[in-house]
């Protein structure tokens, strides 16, 4: 039996990808690892999938000053020589790294071990894991056009998003069950990514009358934002996080207001969910999610309102446009053509094994 490896982490988006082509591969039988950080978010994601996971040390690259950067290095090191040991003892014919700062050392050990890897890249350009580990990778798939000119080396491979098959599974009764709505008023999912927005939360919270007139509202919120003063509102649900329920609660939902992180808007781009995308500002990020943003608005999936412009009237503001044109953003979604990114990735890892 084959064996794959995966890795990726430190956020959600860089594990459900996997999830999809993990699915695929198991079906045709390969046997599936994943090496990913003790403490990261893909440890629990990845265990609810029953795939085995090994934990390495892990060390965060920072574009930053913080004290930590002494330090992590070393770890880093660490992890490094612990994903040479689990890549000899588990043997893979190959390697799969989704990105974030747990794959560098695992990509690492790979070359070591001369063992293929093969890398996504979300976004529109790649990130700070991603850029070191390119020139160790043998082919880097990529989900927009515009990044094949930022990959060097003929590495570059147009392929999409991987998208979990049972996104498309989900059945509307089932989320408005699960929220106590009805279908006889629109619902509008909120996402400010796994960890949550505290910006986006407040500027939903002080309109929230206003956007119940017209709407029901799923708020996911991230851990720990659950506001419990509103949590017996009517047409209003908040929860910190969803997983296995995400699907009924998207088929439930007429519209989305979300960060612009790949996995999400690709997911809502596949539903046919029209988007208010308000991505992360470049204070506090390398502006991947703006790019993101504009890319999907060019080609008229979505609206965009960047976060410096954020408040609780130009969110309601927004949103009751978007309603109002939401069979023009259909109509663009659904004219797009599309590769399905789980079938071709799964075949470029069958040619290098």
């Amino acid at each position: 039996m084959r064996t794959i490896i995966f890795t990726g982490g430190g956020s959600a988006g860089h594990v459900t990808p996997n999830i999809a082509l993990m699915n695929k591969l198991q079906q045709l039988g390969w046997e599936v690892c994943y090496i990913g950080s003790a403490t990261g978010i893909e440890k629990d994601i990845i265990e609810r999938e029953g795939v085995p996971f090994y934990p390495i040390s892990s060390g965060k690259l920072r574009r930053y000053f913080d004290l930590k950067n002494f330090k992590d290095p070393f770890r880093i090191i660490k992890g490094v020589y612990e994903s040479y040991r689990l890549l000899r003892r588990l043997k893979p014919a190959i390697v799969f790294s989704k990105g974030g700062f747990v794959s560098v050392p695992v990509v690492l050990g790979s070359r070591m071990n001369k063992i293929p890897v093969i890398i996504h890249e979300s976004d529109m350009t790649p990130g700070l894991a991603n850029k070191i580990s390119i020139p160790f990778a043998t082919k880097v798939c990529v989900t927009f056009p515009e990044t094949m000119q930022q990959v060097q080396d003929q590495k570059a491979i147009l392929t999409g998003l991987p998208i979990r098959e049972g996104i498309l599974n989900g059945k509307a009764s089932k989320g408005y069950h699960l929220c106590d709505f009805h279908s006889q008023k629109p619902v509008i999912l909120i996402m400010g990514g796994s960890l949550g927005s505290q910006v986006i939360n407040q500027a939903v919270r002080d309109n929230l009358d206003r956007l119940l007139a017209q709407f029901q509202i799923v708020h996911i919120c991230g851990n720990g934002n659950v506001y419990q003063g509103l949590s017996g509102k009517r047409g209003y649900k908040q929860f910190e996080y969803i997983s296995d329920e995400l699907p009924d609660v998207m088929a439930m939902s007429e519209l989305a207001i979300s960060r612009a992180g790949a996995t999400s808007i690709y997911e809502f781009l596949l539903l046919e969910k029209p988007m208010l995308l308000i991505p992360l500002s470049l204070q506090v990020s390398r502006g991947d999610q703006i790019l993101n943003a504009k890319s999907f608005q060019k080609a008229g999936y979505a609206d965009v309102l960047p976060e410096e412009e954020l408040t609780s009237e130009s969110l309601a503001e927004r949103v009751e446009m978007l309603y109002a044109n939401r069979e023009v953003y259909k109509e663009a979604m659904s004219s797009r053509n599309e590769t399905n990114a789980v079938e071709t990735i799964v075949k470029l890892i069958e040619t290098y094994c």
